[in-house]
């Protein structure tokens, strides 16, 4: 997954072979690296990407960063922005736990071969919009329903 990021590229929304376009404005773009610097000093550690550049844009590298803790601001907020918070859980109940612990709830998804624990889903995590076995965005405005608070 690490080597799949590193190869996203990263331009200008016209070029047929961008998978990553810039982010709205100066003030997203300043917002958002200092999440990324917020998660470092918290404790993570940056896997991919991490940088900006604003020469033509307001470009940010695909991150991830691993090493994150439940209630650590890069997972307790919504960053509307190409990075992504690895959060270890100990089980299926803790990572249910980890999930419901934030203050938003638009949307999540859990991958399980088991029936057990998808039926738990559907039941104890609190989303607007769960998806079961497979990509969590694709919601619909005006068709699906939307609030995103737990």
């Amino acid at each position: 997954p690490i080597a799949l990021t590193k190869a996203l590229k990263v331009g200008q929304p016209t070029e047929v072979d961008t998978n990553v376009a810039a982010v709205i404005n100066k003030k997203a773009f300043d917002k958002t690296l200092g999440y990324i610097q917020e998660g470092i000093g918290e404790g993570g550690y940056v896997v991919a990407g991490g940088n900006g550049d604003e020469t033509s844009g307001y470009f940010i590298e695909p991150t991830v960063i691993d090493n994150v803790k439940p209630g650590d601001i890069i997972e307790q907020e919504e960053i509307f922005a190409p990075v992504l918070a690895v959060i270890k859980a100990r089980d299926f109940d803790h990572a249910l736990e980890i999930a419901n612990g934030t203050e938003f709830g638009l949307t999540g998804a859990v991958y399980s071969a088991s029936e057990e624990r998808l039926e738990r889903a559907r039941r104890d995590f609190h989303v607007g919009n769960l998806y079961l076995n497979r990509k969590c965005t694709g919601a619909l405005v005006g068709v699906h329903p939307f609030g995103g608070f737990n």
